[in-house]
């Protein structure tokens, strides 16, 4: 597979400075080397979240590099240069650790259609029993059953699987995530691992034989489009695309939509939630083809957008998505989606995106479907959307719209197999580290209502009309009391997704604010505040708690919204290929953590610190200056 990879490895080993003159050799996961045992450690390394391997503990297979450290994660075990060669943050453990459950439930639906029973470690199986009516006679069906299940073939992770999967993940790195794939996901006919650097290929060739996975994984040295291109024939493509770039994914979307199989399963990370969220929103249309605006529901936005774009990419070719999980966590956005191939179903995509009018007063948001289709019986017709939805002001507080999108206007998740998904990592709590966690966020997932795009948050309406909060209870309760859908939202901790109105809406602020007055006579006419209060609610609202107001998670105590697991523990800096920063990096991070809250004021530590006005040749304070004027 790898011939043009193998034909590399002498540019690699001139290139790659990082080893003493070693003995060579060529191995089947594609290309790599085979160095003298050296275990020394560079003792400035320190890494907070995963495990460190002591080495005497198991010998390694290969031998380590100096400054070389060993990370233990699940079940791989991963060689780390001391460098920043290869890019790795411990903080998304959680991504990797979904990425594999849903792979697995993935596999477990594929290859169960080829007549293959998918074998999970620690898992318990559910038994259905069947009585027979009369219990003298035996039961044929059981026998029938069992003869079935025998004939059956069985996919063991860690084990090659003939008519298993065929997985890409293009940009690597250190292999880690592949390594995890081989290791813990059974079913799978072939892992490649991809990088465009020579180094992150060469450490993922070692590691795929320090875990002894070579069988099923293999090393790739090329740029990720140029290797899905080249994998677009039907007889070619892969089962299953994961992209977890650095940044932006948009580069590498038309290239994944076309190389992956029928049915198959596209993994995309977005870590530029700058753009996503609002920030650069004319970046965010040059990449995704979608305006993103500075809203509350930012989040969710992000992830509309990533689903409209990937849709959108795909209806050139005549294919179609279908997300299965769509979740934002910590500082990126993860998206799971199959897609398929209709010129038929391609036609519905226009009915599935949405323009939204976004209040810039009040907050209140309304969508635009970008189509519309109605069924004619044994026919679908299609016309052109009739709007907009609003006036040129909002009708509540009488300020402008702001327009954004065009976003996924259809449901993010399919919540058949999140709770399958769900039910597997409820079963098997022990197989991943952040189970916990998993567990949480897919409880919220499958109570989040399925037709309800964007949120609301609460504490943003109450500060629109200045009034004090209200529980989440107490404002949950009073929506369902008026008879419409509400649930929370897994982008949000205090957001509230709901069927209701914007005019429903207000009027439970508005009723809440009675009970809780505000000074009106301090509120200008001009403020959305003064428009809104000066309506009288069409209903009276009860705030009354109910006990469906609170939902299971909640009530169970999940861990949905972890704190900050460690300092330092966002997005960590691009890795160069001259390595040799990451001190440094770490030194930067800490002296400038808090700088604008612990500020200082002592005049001995400011003369530690350069003058700014100095180095621009303006400073006119002279010796007297609290600021250093030496030269750096």
């Amino acid at each position: 597979m790898l011939v043009q990879a193998a034909k590399l490895f002498p540019r690699i080993v001139s290139l790659a400075r990082l080893y003493p003159p070693p003995a060579t050799r060529l191995w089947r996961v594609g290309f790599a080397m085979e160095i003298p045992k050296n275990t020394s450690k560079d003792p400035d390394v320190a890494i907070t979240k995963p495990d460190v391997v002591e080495l005497h503990d198991e010998p390694p297979l290969v031998g380590l590099l100096p400054g070389e450290i060993v990370v233990k994660e699940g079940k791989a075990t991963i060689l780390f240069p001391s460098a920043n060669d290869v890019f790795y943050n411990p903080v998304q453990e959680f991504n990797r650790d979904l990425t594999c459950a849903v792979i697995t439930e993935y596999s477990r639906e594929i290859l169960a259609q080829r007549g293959i029973k998918v074998l999970v470690p620690g898992e318990k199986e559910q038994v259905l029993v069947t009585l027979p009516d009369d219990p003298s006679e035996p039961d044929m069906h059981d026998e029938k059953t069992n003869i079935e299940e025998e004939a059956v073939c069985t996919a063991v992770a860690g084990q090659k699987c003939e008519r298993g999967l065929n997985v890409l993940e293009g940009l690597a790195a250190s292999g880690l995530r592949s390594v995890r794939f081989a290791l813990e996901v059974p079913g799978l006919r072939k892992v490649t691992a991809n990088d465009l650097s020579y180094k992150a290929a060469a450490l993922i060739a070692r590691n795929a034989e320090y875990n002894n996975v070579g069988e099923i994984l293999q090393a790739s040295c090329k740029d990720a489009s140029m290797l899905m291109y080249e994998m677009r024939g039907k007889k070619d493509r892969y089962d299953v695309i994961d992209l977890d770039p650095y940044g932006s994914p948009a580069a590498f979307l038309d290239a994944a939509v076309q190389s992956v199989s029928e049915g198959g399963l596209l993994c995309i990370t977005c870590t530029d939630m700058a753009v996503l969220a609002g920030s650069s929103g004319e970046t965010c249309y040059s990449k995704y083809g979608s305006v993103s605006i500075k809203t509350k529901y930012c989040h969710e936005q992000a992830l509309r957008i990533i689903l409209h774009s990937l849709d959108q990419r795909a209806n050139v070719y005549q294919r179609y998505i279908q997300p299965l999980l769509s979740v934002s966590v910590d500082f990126y956005i993860r998206v799971f989606v199959r897609v398929f191939t209709g010129q038929a179903t391609v036609k519905n995509s226009a009915s599935k995106q949405a323009l939204v009018y976004n209040c810039v007063g009040c907050g209140s948001f309304h969508l635009q479907k970008m189509g519309r289709r109605t069924n004619n019986g044994k026919h679908m017709k299609y016309s052109a959307a009739t709007g907009p939805p609003v006036g040129t002001t909002c009708e509540h507080c009488g300020q402008r719209h702001q327009l954004a999108g065009p976003i996924w206007g259809e449901s993010i998740h399919d919540q058949s197999f999140v709770q399958k998904v769900l039910s597997a990592i409820s079963g098997n709590p022990t197989r991943f580290g952040t189970s916990k966690r998993i567990e949480g966020v897919l409880s919220m997932v499958t109570e989040e209502l399925e037709d309800t795009p964007l949120y609301y948050t609460v504490d943003n309406l109450s500060s629109t009309i200045h009034c004090n909060t209200p529980s989440l209870l107490q404002f949950r309760s009073a929506l369902l009391h008026a008879g419409h859908k509400v649930s929370l939202s897994h982008a949000c901790k205090n957001g509230i997704k709901t069927d209701a109105p914007p005019a429903t809406i207000w009027d439970i602020m508005r009723c809440w604010e009675k009970s809780n007055p505000v000074k009106r006579e301090k509120l200008s006419e001009m403020t959305p505040a003064f428009k809104i209060l000066s309506t009288e609610p069409s209903f009276e609202a009860c705030f009354t708690v109910r006990d469906d107001a609170n939902p299971k998670s909640r009530q169970r105590h999940l861990t949905r919204f972890q704190e900050n697991p460690h300092a330092f523990w966002g997005p960590k800096a691009r890795a160069k290929a001259g390595g040799g920063i990451a001190d440094n990096l770490q030194l930067k991070r800490m002296k400038n953590q808090n700088k604008r809250k612990n500020q200082n004021t002592h005049s001995s530590e400011l003369k530690g610190l350069p003058c700014k006005k100095f180095k621009q040749g303006n400073c006119k304070h002279g010796d007297e200056c609290s600021y250093s004027h030496e030269p750096e």
